[in-house]
């Protein structure tokens, strides 16, 4: 993350993840996030509440394991930065959103607990990891969103 434009965000899925791939194969999952703020009014003293929304996007082996590992209410810890995308309708109507792209994600701890089973990274191979990744499907590494960069660290760095 770079730029000043880094977001950390605690929250719920409002969803399942929805897994894709590009028409050359490259991961990408999205999901809802529910992030909730509460405080006490100094005047009242009554407990308000207020939901924000986000749309995450979440690319490669991340898009991989999050779809697999996370389901709908889950509470996670999400690090990424804001993109906005633009499009036209149909109709001609030109429409925008923005988005968090997912840099990484993790369970929240705070309340729950979690088992954790590492992954052998996969370079762009056509084949699964030889020790196991307990289903997960590989892809051949395309152009993405992190300008041809290994989407953690550097080749051969080990990310645990």
């Amino acid at each position: 993350m770079s730029n000043g434009n880094s977001i950390t965000l605690v929250g719920n899925l409002t969803r399942e993840p929805e897994l894709r791939f590009t028409p050359s194969g490259m991961a990408t999952a999205t999901f809802g996030l529910a992030v909730n703020r509460r405080w006490q009014n100094r005047q009242t003293q009554a407990w308000e509440e207020a939901t924000s929304f986000f749309d995450i996007v979440c690319w490669r082996d991340l898009a991989e394991h999050v779809s697999e590992s996370l389901t709908k209410g889950a509470r996670v810890i999400v690090t990424g930065r804001l993109e906005q995308r633009t499009w036209e309708t149909q109709e001609g109507d030109r429409r925008s959103k923005v988005e968090v792209i997912a840099d990484d994600l993790g369970p929240s701890l705070r309340w729950a607990t979690a088992q954790v089973a590492k992954s052998e990274r996969r370079q762009g191979t056509a084949e699964p990891s030889s020790y196991g990744t307990q289903g997960s499907s590989s892809y051949a590494a395309g152009p993405g969103p992190h300008d041809g960069a290994p989407p953690y660290g550097e080749p051969g760095e080990d990310v645990f």
